[in-house]
C-alpha cells in the first residue's frame, strides 16, 4: 500500500530533442524521458530545458503538453536550433547515436524561478550530457547547490565525456545511476582494480558517500546499494523491440515508487518492470497508460524476479 506520498515535483534538467530514426522522428532526451515516465506513474515530473524557435521546437512543446508536462520551464532560443539526434539501430537492436551540436539545450540560461522550483522539489535529476556546454553547465551547477535530493544519471555519450565533471557530479549527488560499463570506467578513473561486481558497487558508493547507487546491467538485471542493503534484481525476459530509453524508464520507475512511499526493494521491482515494458515497445516514450503497465507486471509475475541481501555496509 502507498504511504507518505510525496506530492512535490521531481525536476529533470537537460536535453529535450528529437531522436531521428530511419522510420521517422520520436521525442527523446534522457531527462525528458524520465519526466515522461514519472508522469505516467502518477508523479509530477517537470522539465527544465530549451528548444529552438523553429518548427521542430513547436512540435516538441506540443508533445510535452500532450504528455501533461508543463512547458513553462522550457526556454525558447532564437539563436539555436532544436536538438536532434540521429539514432541507428544495429542488428542486435542496440541504439547508436550521433548527437548534433550546438543546439538549444546547450544554452539553458539561469532563471531565478528555477531556484525556487528546484528548492521545493523532492528530487532533481540530471545527466552528464546536459553539461557539455558551459552555459547549461553553469545553470546546472547552481541548481545542484539548492536541490534537496540530487539524482545523477551518468548516461555517458561519447565524445562528450568529461572525467572532471563526472567526478564532481558524483561527489555532489545523493543517488547515482550508471550501467556496468560506466562502473568499470569510473573504477579506472579512481585507480581501483575491478575484483567483483559487488565489491565494485560497494566501493563506489562508499568512496563518493552516496545515499544510494544503482547499476543497470541490461539483460542481467540491476543492483541497488546503500549503507544498509544490497539488492539484486533479475531482468524480466521480453521481446526486445529497441533499447532506446530503457534506462531512463528504469530510473523513473524507481523514483516514482520511492515518491509513493514504497521501499527500495519495491522501487527496484518497479524499475525492472518499467524498463522491460519500454524495451518491449518502439521508442523511448511510447503511448501507454498505467493500466496497460499494471497488466504487464501481472503477466510477468515480477515478484519472483527479485531477491534482497540485507546487511550493514560500512
Amino acid at each position: 500500500m502507498k504511504n507518505n506520498m510525496n506530492t512535490k515535483p521531481i525536476i529533470c534538467f537537460g536535453e529535450i530533442l528529437w531522436d531521428i530514426f530511419p522510420s521517422g522522428k520520436k521525442i527523446g532526451g534522457a531527462p525528458f524521458n524520465v519526466a515522461y515516465h514519472l508522469n505516467k506513474m502518477g508523479v509530477d515530473g517537470r522539465m527544465i530545458s530549451c528548444v529552438g524557435n523553429d518548427e521542430l521546437g513547436r512540435e516538441l512543446l506540443n508533445k510535452v503538453q500532450e504528455a501533461a508536462i508543463p512547458t513553462e520551464e522550457c526556454q525558447i532560443s532564437d539563436k539555436y536550433n532544436t536538438g536532434t539526434v540521429i539514432a541507428e539501430i544495429d542488428k542486435n537492436n542496440e541504439a547508436h547515436y550521433t548527437i548534433v551540436e550546438p543546439v538549444a539545450w546547450d544554452f539553458i540560461e539561469w532563471k531565478d524561478e528555477y531556484e525556487n522550483l528546484v528548492k521545493n522539489s523532492q528530487g532533481f535529476v540530471f545527466g552528464s550530457l546536459g553539461s557539455r556546454n558551459n552555459l547549461s553547465k553553469n545553470t546546472l551547477s547552481k541548481l545542484i547547490e539548492v536541490a534537496p535530493y540530487k539524482v545523477f544519471d551518468i548516461n555517458l555519450r561519447p565524445p562528450y565525456i568529461s572525467q572532471e565533471s563526472i567526478i564532481d557530479f558524483m561527489k555532489k549527488a545523493d543517488l547515482v545511476k550508471m550501467n556496468k560499463a560506466e562502473l568499470r570506467l569510473l573504477l579506472e578513473w579512481v585507480g581501483k582494480e575491478y575484483t567483483s561486481e559487488e565489491d565494485a558497487v560497494k566501493y563506489v558508493r562508499k568512496t563518493f558517500s552516496l545515499d544510494g547507487l544503482i547499476v543497470t546491467k541490461g539483460s542481467k538485471g540491476a543492483v541497488y546499494c546503500d549503507q544498509y542493503q544490497y539488492i539484486y534484481s533479475e531482468a524480466i525476459q521480453v521481446e526486445i523491440k529497441d533499447t532506446v530509453g530503457s534506462g531512463d524508464s528504469f530510473l523513473a520507475g524507481f523514483l516514482a515508487k520511492r515518491a509513493q512511499g514504497f521501499s527500495n526493494l519495491d522501487a527496484m521491482k518497479e524499475a525492472i518492470a518499467l524498463g522491460a515494458f519500454i524495451t518491449n515497445h518502439i521508442g523511448a516514450c511510447p503511448v501507454y497508460d498505467l493500466e496497460e503497465f499494471q497488466k504487464f507486471k501481472q503477466d510477468k509475475s515480477i515478484n519472483s524476479n527479485t531477491f534482497i541481501e540485507d546487511q550493514t555496509i560500512n
